[in-house]
This record gives C-alpha cells, structure tokens and sequence, in this order.
C-alpha cells in the first residue's frame, strides 16, 4: 500500500503475535517480528521494544543475510535494551558457531541515527508496559528564507550573488511510528502529530476489551482515537497492531463505525491474517 505518495508500506502486524512495518524504498523496517522473508533484504531495523513479537526474529535476520552474502545490518535500539541484546547475540553465536555481523545502535528519545537515504531517525518516547520508543524519519530541504518570501525573483537573484544566504533548512516529518504505546503519545510527542504519515497501534476497536482493560495492557483503543480526532491532523493515518480477535471487514466497519468521517477517510488499516 502506498498511503502517501512515496511511501510504501508493507508487512504485517497483529497484535501478541508479529509486528513487521516493512519500508521497502526507504530500505528499513520498524521492528521484525518473526523476520518476514522480504525483511532480509533491509538492512536497517529500527527496534520500538524488546517485546517476543517486535524482536524476536532479529537473529535469524542477521543470520540470513549473511547467508545470502548481503552486508552486515544495522539495529537500532532503545538504549535500554543494547546490553542485553549483545548478551543474546554472543549466546547464538555459541549456539551457531557463526559470526551473525551486524552493528548496534543504542538511542535514547530525543538522539537520532541518520538513515543512508539521508533522512534521519529521531526517537521519541511511547508509553508502553516496558521502555518503548518510537522514530520519526525526518528530511530536510532548503527553501526560500522566510523572510524573502513575496520578494521578487530578481531580488533573491542579486541576494545571492552579492553572498549572502537566500535560503534555509525546512524539516519535514515523513513518517512516525510509535511502536506499541498508550494514547498519550499523541498529546504528548509534536513529532506524531506533524508527521505526513502516522502509524499508529490501535490494538482494539470495540467494548469486548474496554478503555480501560487496554489502557492496563499498554495499548490503544479505537475509541481514545475519537475522543481525541482533532490531534490526528496528519495527512493519511495507518492503524496497526490489532488483535487477532478481529477480521479485516470488523476492523474496517469500526474504524467507519466510530470516527469521524473526515478522519476515517484518512485513516488505513493494515490488517494482517494469523499465519
């Protein structure tokens, strides 16, 4: 699916069981789950949290990629989880006998990691059971000075050539992913409500897991989501990580069912069957 122009999104993600937001252009995934077989070719994985069905299959990535002869990859981490990571992948590699090359990047919320395509990854904190954080994939582009705007295409001309500096960095928040989270991450996190593109978990939908019970499970209820329509300004919204309670045309009929029109025509669901 292609919810904005220039983002591709792939892969799956059901709540307990595998998350995977595969990024195929931008060559990255959030997260690996069980390691999809399209997500061996990414070589940057940025991890939200340590949890079985976000991590898991982080070993057999690296694995398979050098199996394959593809570069080593890249990991990025919360920094709470890096020890015990490189405590993991010295045990497999016991286990193994291989190498399993890849290169470790903790990070905290607030540091970013840049991306080979030149974006940059900015980690932001999500509310969640365990320490979780979630990336924005931010780009910069040089536009006009603010305060040459309106001024004459000859002006600016002679600005330039006279030395000075005619324009400056704009930042645009592509993409945010928030990893599994309560939904305060968006009264609380600029960066999720600027992004082009938001991927959201909203793990479930209707009064058989209520408010409640899902705010004690760490995660978002389809109805905090209405309750809060006006912080989702972005331009397309994907919704992710449901439970495996719900078939794709329920999802679809809650999503139409309980926001407002304006926003589920914006909004995506990215449901996936149990494999």
């Amino acid at each position: 699916m292609e919810p904005i122009p220039g983002i591709e999104v792939r892969g799956l993600s059901i709540g307990g069981v595998e998350t995977c937001i595969d990024l195929p252009r931008q060559k990255l995934c959030f997260d690996i789950g069980r390691c999809p077989r399209e997500a061996v070719a990414r070589p940057t994985v940025l991890f939200t949290h340590a949890h079985m069905d976000h991590m898991g299959g982080v070993a057999y990535h690296a694995a398979t990629r050098a199996l394959q002869r593809m570069a080593p990859p890249t990991y990025v981490v919360p920094r709470e989880n890096a020890e015990a990571l490189g405590e993991l992948f010295a045990a497999w590699r016991r286990l193994d006998r291989s190498e399993l090359a890849h290169t470790l990047v903790p990070l905290s919320p607030g540091e970013e990691q840049r991306l080979p395509n030149g974006w940059v990854a900015r980690a932001f904190r999500s509310p969640h059971r365990v320490p979780c954080q979630g990336y924005a994939l931010v780009s910069t582009r040089q536009k006009l000075r603010a305060d040459l705007v309106g001024r004459t295409r000859e002006e600016v001309r002679a600005l330039a050539l006279a030395g000075e500096r005619v324009t400056e960095p704009h930042e645009t928040v592509e993409v945010a992913f928030t990893g599994d989270t309560r939904v305060e991450v968006l009264e609380r996190e600029p960066l999720v409500r600027a992004a082009r593109l938001l991927i959201l978990e909203c793990t479930f939908v209707d009064q058989r897991v209520s408010v409640a019970e899902c705010r004690d499970k760490g995660h978002v209820h389809l109805d905090e989501l209405a309750e809060r329509a006006e912080l989702l300004r972005n331009e397309a919204v994907l919704l992710t990580h449901f439970s495996a309670r719900y078939g794709p045309a329920e999802v679809r009929a809650r999503i139409d069912e309980r926001l407002p029109a304006e926003l589920a025509a914006r909004v995506t669901a990215l449901v996936s069957e149990l494999r």
